[in-house]
């Protein structure tokens, strides 16, 4: 019960915050809905064509980030969206970034990127408690115990999405029989091969789980990544307390 009631007021603190106007530089372009609230809609695109992020909506906002194709592991580049605005007649979304610092932010021409997909999706990782909950249309569907970051070399917290979905040539191995990718990077390991991404993975080692015994990725038993795989698409809104 107690789960369920804190639930609801994460997700009712979440219905108000979208009422908000989104956060940016002052404009007098049209107001920016909220396109995500996690637990109920996320929402995401792919990337049609590189393109650079700006710190506000319109050419005149300074770059803070630049987006390709593809991904690191060779999949196609995918953001998450959270608002949308004209200005001077173009559209542009305000979108999660995969890039340094981790959890940055910034805005895109809308042709830039492909169709805006939803997913009801929210995964929920918390730290203290070294457990993952899955949460679809305001219910939970879904937990299991975790690894995560050992000391010196900490899971990072904050607000990421599922970037991509890979399936290990050894399903015995190191990263399990299925591994997601985050937009998370890892706050110290920044010179990690592929940019220090952050996983959410199976292992070899459920011994451990749960534990405080990664580089900074989420381990699980293989059984759950598994089970997860079944229940969590890309574009799911990851929230790592």
């Amino acid at each position: 019960m107690r789960a369920r009631a804190a639930l609801a007021a994460a997700v009712a603190a979440v219905l108000a915050a979208a009422a908000l106007p989104a956060v940016g530089a002052a404009t007098a372009a049209t107001p920016a809905p909220r396109l995500s609230v996690p637990g109920y809609r996320a929402t995401f695109a792919f990337v049609d064509r590189a393109t650079v992020a700006r710190s506000r909506p319109g050419r005149g906002g300074r770059v803070v980030g630049r987006l390709t194709l593809r991904t690191g592991d060779g999949t196609d580049e995918l953001v998450g969206v959270l608002a949308q605005r004209r200005v001077a007649g173009q559209a542009w979304l305000r979108v999660q970034l995969p890039i340094r610092p981790t959890g940055a932010t910034g805005w895109i021409l809308r042709s830039a990127v492909g169709e805006l997909r939803s997913v009801p999706t929210w995964l929920r990782i918390s730290r203290r408690r070294l457990r993952a909950t899955l949460v679809r249309n305001g219910r939970i569907v879904f937990t299991a115990p975790i690894g995560i970051g050992a000391p010196g070399r900490p899971t990072p917290s904050g607000t990421f999405y599922v970037r991509d979905r890979l399936v290990p040539r050894d399903p015995s191995g190191l990263y399990g029989p299925v591994a997601f990718g985050t937009s998370a990077h890892s706050d110290v390991l920044t010179d990690w091969p592929g940019g220090g991404y952050i996983g959410i993975h199976g292992t070899d080692e459920p011994q451990l789980i749960p534990g405080r015994v990664s580089h900074g990725c989420v381990r699980m038993r293989n059984a759950d990544i598994l089970r997860l795989d079944q229940l969590m698409p890309v574009g799911t809104a990851v929230t790592i307390s």
